[in-house]
């Protein structure tokens, strides 16, 4: 699957594994490696229904105020948003992550 960052510091975390960005320099080194690791496993799934199969992840869509939102887990309190899109055979093969966000926050 294509991988695309909506942030700069979410490329920075995962390509360097820090970013100066105030929202995700306060991150532990486990999650920034635990989310260097769920990026992989998308980056790796061929299409978007693979991430079913891994239950670490928890792969949900989400509903309401976050409707058209996907989310993996990255630990019990951390999830990646991000938003996937379908090739012109109606797969999805692209994947824009958008954010991480601490869980009930």
């Amino acid at each position: 699957m294509t991988i695309e960052f909506e942030d700069r510091a979410l490329e920075e975390l995962y390509t360097e594994g820090f970013t100066n960005n105030h929202k995700y320099k306060r991150l532990s080194r486990d999650i920034v490696k635990r989310y260097i690791k769920v990026v992989n496993y998308i980056k790796a799934a061929n299409r978007v229904e693979e991430l079913f199969l891994i239950n670490s992840l928890h792969y949900e869509k989400k509903k309401g105020d976050l409707n058209g939102i996907e989310a993996v887990r990255i630990n019990d309190q951390y999830r990646l948003f991000f938003h996937s899109s379908p090739d012109k055979n109606g797969i999805i093969v692209h994947a824009l992550l958008i954010e991480i966000s601490k869980h009930y926050e």
